[in-house]
């Protein structure tokens, strides 16, 4: 598979990586690159609704976009000999990520040959409008 990421990236087909991914579809994941800057987008859909009374998208869904997310930036960025395995993540929920589309960036903090750290937000138009946050860590290698 790590293979077929080199080619994608390099055809600059990164989409292709997200789409390769089932819940990524399910859930309504897409990958788009905005210049150099690669950002995972969750579409708006009713399924992913979590509170009708608002309507907000589901907390579940939300850190599973900035999981996503960490782990699309560290396939983007990094040659990896092997696919990234999370290790923990923290998240921050900001305020209620209303039912419209929602985008989030993430940004390796740090990584060595082991593990990587990455920090992820998601927001809403505008751009200020951060509704999630989260910090990862990842295990890129074994041994």
């Amino acid at each position: 598979m790590l293979d077929s990421i080199r080619q994608l990236k390099e055809a600059g087909n990164f989409s292709a990586v997200n789409d390769a991914i089932p819940y990524a579809a399910l859930v309504g994941f897409e990958a788009r690159l905005e210049g150099d800057r690669l950002v995972t987008v969750l579409g708006r859909r009713a399924e992913n609704i979590g509170n009708t009374q608002i309507p907000a998208v589901h907390g579940g869904v939300v850190g599973a976009l900035l999981e996503h997310a960490a782990t699309l930036q560290l396939l983007w960025e990094l040659d990896l000999d092997r696919l990234p395995r999370i290790i923990d993540i923290s998240l921050a929920y900001l305020r209620p990520c209303l039912d419209r589309d929602t985008y989030a960036h993430g940004a390796i903090v740090r990584h060595g040959r082991h593990i990587a750290s990455v920090r992820v937000d998601a927001w809403q138009e505008p751009r200020e409008r951060v509704v999630a946050t989260a910090h990862a860590h990842f295990l890129l290698a074994t041994g």
